[in-house]
């Protein structure tokens, strides 16, 4: 073996500048797909913590028929036996608020939106989520008080600053319009753009008595450690509620339908990628050993006049083909690291590009990316596997000629 090392090592240096072109061909392929993969993995390492920290926390407890229509905010499905529910999960190592999000419109001057308000209380509230510390102008929502804290976006599109009264309109739990003259007391400026261009919060108090809801909440928010892999826990707080009938227990993961719409598109743009390397090193690798297979025919020949094996002949040619991709590997990862290296400490600022946008993630204009080790390693392994696998085919030539033919050609 190590006589069949040196000989495809010594090939690859008398023919260095075939070798250096096809790996480098390699090397800017898997380069270029370390630098995608990067930006796309802290992309969404960044959505999932602005989704869960700042949108909908870790997971969510309502009433199954609540979860089933959850897009239209029915308040008649209120949670019940609230506080039991609670007593029943805080053995679990579970943080809890309580919610209640609805729809409603807001005018101001001549402008009007339809907005998603949520009742929030403001201390166990601030205390889980990051609202509070987001707050850009103005002050975060005081218990009891009747004042509304909306986002940067939004106050944007309302033409709204602090201290304007807003007009709130919205329908009660039997259906009844309600409105309500609210003081803008805080704007809120979050790294969640939805949260920036379509949300305002409320204090609970004064939800309740604006959508009469006697004191009942719609959803039940949790947090917890492990939020980033909610099933375990998720399965944990269904067993703890498992005798109260009606409740859902819901991830974050489940709830954030439209996030992984957007991943997997990307997923695929990636796949895509990897593809195209996949053919840049099936074409320079096949290529080059072609060209080595049919240049050496007289070498080959002597081998197996020497008696070398048919096994050790196109084992040196693939071990010549798992040099290429070896140094192609180390150059892909090298230029990988270098691209990743930017993007991770600087990143890119698409905030004139994407302001007012609706793509799904949760991540404003500037885009980091994050360093994902695991990339690295598939990738290298696939560059060296997928070399190998690629010269097979030409290395079959170099065992099926006679040995009379190799030797006499020229």
């Amino acid at each position: 073996m190590r006589f069949l090392i040196a000989l495809a090592w010594k090939n690859l240096s008398r023919y260095r500048r075939r070798t250096i072109i096809t790996a480098l061909a390699i090397a800017v392929g898997l380069g270029v797909y370390l630098w995608m993969d990067a930006w796309i993995y802290g992309v969404k390492l960044d959505s999932q913590r602005n989704l869960v920290f700042y949108e909908m926390g870790a997971a969510k407890v309502m009433k199954a028929s609540y979860w089933k229509d959850l897009g239209s905010f029915p308040l008649k499905e209120s949670i019940e036996n609230l506080s039991l529910v609670e007593e029943r999960l805080r053995p679990l190592g579970v943080q809890m608020t309580r919610r209640v999000p609805f729809s409603g419109e807001v005018f101001l001057g001549e402008g009007s939106l339809f907005i998603r308000l949520e009742g929030i209380d403001p201390v166990s509230d601030g205390r889980l989520f990051r609202l509070k510390e987001s707050v850009e102008q103005g002050r975060y929502l005081q218990p009891g008080e009747q004042g509304l804290l909306i986002g940067a976006g939004l106050a944007k599109d309302l033409k709204a600053a602090l201290g304007d009264l807003i007009t709130v309109r919205c329908r009660t739990r039997q259906g009844a319009f309600q409105t309500f003259d609210l003081e803008v007391v805080g704007i809120l400026n979050s790294p969640n753009p939805q949260v920036n261009r379509r949300y305002a919060y409320l204090p609970l108090s004064l939800v309740d008595e604006m959508l009469q809801m006697e004191g009942r909440v719609t959803e039940l928010v949790l947090f917890f450690s492990g939020w980033d892999r909610p099933e375990q826990k998720v399965e944990q707080i269904k067993t703890a509620l498992a005798d109260l009938p009606g409740l859902a227990a819901v991830s974050w993961k489940l709830l954030a339908s439209d996030y992984f719409a957007a991943l997997r598109g990307d997923t695929i743009g990636n796949t895509l990628m990897l593809f195209l390397v996949f053919i840049i090193a099936a074409v320079g690798i096949s290529n080059t050993m072609l060209m080595a297979v049919m240049e050496r025919h007289r070498e080959v020949g002597m081998m197996r006049a020497l008696g070398m094996k048919d096994g050790q002949i196109r084992l040196s040619f693939l071990l010549e083909a798992a040099g290429i991709g070896l140094i192609g590997a180390l150059g892909g990862l090298a230029l990988g690291a270098a691209l990743s290296f930017w993007i991770v400490t600087w990143g890119v600022d698409y905030s004139s590009l994407l302001e007012g946008m609706d793509y799904g993630y949760r991540v404003k204009g500037l885009m980091r990316g994050a360093w994902h080790p695991e990339a690295f390693a598939g990738a290298f392994i696939f560059a060296l596997l997928a070399s190998m696998v690629f010269s097979f085919i030409p290395t079959g030539r170099a065992v099926r000629m006679q040995i009379a033919a190799c030797l006499r050609s020229q």
